[in-house]
């Protein structure tokens, strides 16, 4: 049997268990992108919940690749002091959080920029409103933010950063045929698709040292017509393992596949937990890096045969920990029954309509 709760390390990152808050847009930082005291105070919930890792939610690394409203940003220094006191809150709490850094691109909210939302390539048919192709300089330009951006966070006292390369944000974009039709260096092979990431790892990790964890999350398909597949992505995996990535949070599914990705909705059932075990057992086999496994992780017991059969390193969690931010306490203390989620995925309208993220069965379920 695995042993979920013994100390691990990510290149030094000393973590207390095998479990992973993965990153959650919680529509609570302020309108410029700052950590507000709300915000703080959530991620404070979840380190005294027992945690080993929070993932922060996905934060703009410029201000062209915000993706939502009060969406978390370090695109500038004026954010550090914010980002500061997050850390630390963690850290008082004995929690280790990793900044989450990202871009948009193609799905930029152009209300919120005041831009035309940036594309890997400008193609018609998707884009219901104008979008502007990147040229190589402006490439250039998101790779030295992202390298920025994770100065920010090292600064601010993260333990270390997530480049997010999955879902279909930008440098997924790059990656995905359907949304890459580039015919420079970074279109057509896998090799070319996937540049821009591997410019990226290398700014960032030029930008924060040998020392300090740089991780990535990946998609191992997008589960879209003409979609990133799992040849591809794991030619990706090797590619960032050679680079020197620290660990690899192994997703799925793209902004626009709801039809095609596995349901993230009605997981009643320990078969319909870890939907992306297949691709993960594929990526142990050939990256050696380690795997966190992200995607419909419900029940200890699941998580417990994922580690147990060497599929993943970590278990990774979403929905579970909005509705129950103390599960791994009660896992550890020997209360061994399932998340209280029921995965009906309505968390996430309080946060479109401003109001922050929280379970609305439970907010339901407690007022009647």
């Amino acid at each position: 049997m695995a042993n979920l709760f013994e100390e691990t390390q990510i290149n030094g990152m000393v973590l207390a268990n095998r479990f992973v808050r993965s990153a959650t847009w919680e529509g609570m930082a302020g309108d410029d992108g700052s950590a507000t005291p709300r915000l703080i105070d959530y991620m404070v919930a979840l380190a005294r919940g027992g945690i080993g890792l929070i993932i922060s939610g996905h934060a703009y690394v410029h201000r062209d690749g915000q993706a939502g409203p009060r969406q978390l940003g370090v695109y500038s220094d004026d954010l550090v002091p914010g980002l500061t006191a997050m850390a630390d809150a963690v850290h008082e709490n004995n929690g280790k959080t990793v900044l989450q850094l990202a871009h948009a691109g193609f799905f930029a909210n152009a209300r919120l920029t005041g831009h035309p939302p940036l594309a890997v390539s400008n193609i018609e048919g998707i884009a219901k409103s104008p979008r502007k192709e990147l040229t190589a300089e402006e490439i250039g330009q998101i790779v030295r933010a992202f390298a920025e951006g994770a100065e920010r966070a090292k600064k601010a006292g993260f333990d270390g950063v997530q480049i997010h390369s999955a879902h279909g944000y930008l440098l997924s974009q790059f990656l995905s045929p359907a949304f890459n039709r580039r015919t420079d260096d970074y279109g057509g092979s896998i090799e070319n698709r996937a540049r821009a990431l591997m410019d990226v790892l290398r700014a960032v990790r030029g930008a924060v040292g040998p020392d300090y964890p740089v991780l990535v999350k990946l998609n191992g398909r997008d589960f879209i017509d003409n979609g990133l597949d799992l040849e591809d992505s794991l030619q990706v995996g090797r590619m960032l393992a050679k680079g020197g990535i620290d660990a690899i949070e192994l997703s799925g599914g793209f902004l626009t596949s709801a039809k095609l990705s596995p349901s993230r909705t009605g997981i009643h059932s320990e078969e319909k937990e870890a939907y992306f075990r297949q691709e993960a057992k594929a990526f142990r086999e050939q990256t050696g890096v380690p795997l966190i496994l992200v995607g419909g992780n419900r029940s200890f017991q699941m998580a417990e045969r994922i580690v147990a059969e060497g599929t993943a390193d970590y278990i990774s969690l979403c929905r579970p920990l909005i509705r129950e931010p103390g599960l791994i306490n009660r896992w550890k203390s020997g209360n061994l029954a399932k998340s209280a989620c029921i995965s009906d995925n309505q968390c996430f309208g309080p946060a479109r309509a401003g109001e922050g993220i929280y379970c609305v069965t439970e907010k339901k379920e407690k007022s009647s």
